[in-house]
């Protein structure tokens, strides 16, 4: 980087003219050294400069690593670990005269870490766009399928309608489908793995070998 040197200039340095002020720039561009004894790490032949008398505190090279923060910058993404499933609402887009509007609702998710989304108008309910008010407290559950780098919002599709917002069975699923549990009925195959003599009872010789938790 360029090293900036300020020097202080009174009445007594105008009488001497430019000479005396270059005079003390050379004395300053002196007091600079090159640091021969560090080097970049992994760079060959490239030196730090050193300055003698000016605070080294504001050289974040020279402070210790406790004291440093690291930044990084995210490149590819390995593994999709989110469900890219969001519980939410729909609404119409703010601006009614573009052409957005004609084709794509915004999806507003309940968990504020996910994006908003655009989703088409044909993945919504037929009389959404006439009657946006009757859907204001209705719970969705919408799939992010994209989202570009330079748009603010994702891009997805509404899955299901899950019902009223506040309910208990609504809300469940929404939670569920978030976090891509399988929540669907058992099987016959698996259901025919439990005991089917009813009432069952676990026997007092099986109660004695397990540790009680109840």
């Amino acid at each position: 980087p360029d090293v900036i040197i300020e020097a202080q200039f009174d009445d007594n340095d105008a009488e001497h003219g430019q000479d005396h002020l270059q005079d003390m720039l050379t004395d300053d561009i002196k007091k600079l050294s090159l640091d021969t004894g560090e080097k970049a790490a992994g760079v060959a032949g490239v030196h730090r400069i050193k300055q003698d008398d000016g605070p080294k505190a504001n050289d974040p090279r020279l402070l210790p690593d406790e004291f440093l923060q690291r930044t990084a910058k995210v490149v590819y993404i390995l593994e999709k670990k989110h469900s890219r499933a969001a519980t939410g609402f729909i609404k119409l887009l703010a601006d009614r005269n573009s052409e957005l509007f004609k084709r794509c609702a915004m999806f507003s998710p309940v968990d504020h870490r996910v994006p908003r989304v655009y989703v088409p108008l044909s993945d919504c309910p037929p009389d959404f766009v006439s009657k946006p008010e009757a859907y204001s407290q209705m719970l969705f559950i919408c799939r992010i399928v994209d989202w570009k780098e330079d748009s603010n919002f994702a891009s997805g599709q509404l899955c299901k309608s899950l019902g009223q917002a506040g309910e208990i069975e609504p809300e469940s699923e929404g939670i569920l489908t978030e976090y891509g549990v399988d929540f669907s009925d058992f099987s016959s195959e698996v259901l025919e793995c439990l005991p089917q003599n009813l009432p069952w009872v676990i026997s007092p010789g099986e109660l004695a070998k397990r540790r009680d938790l109840r």
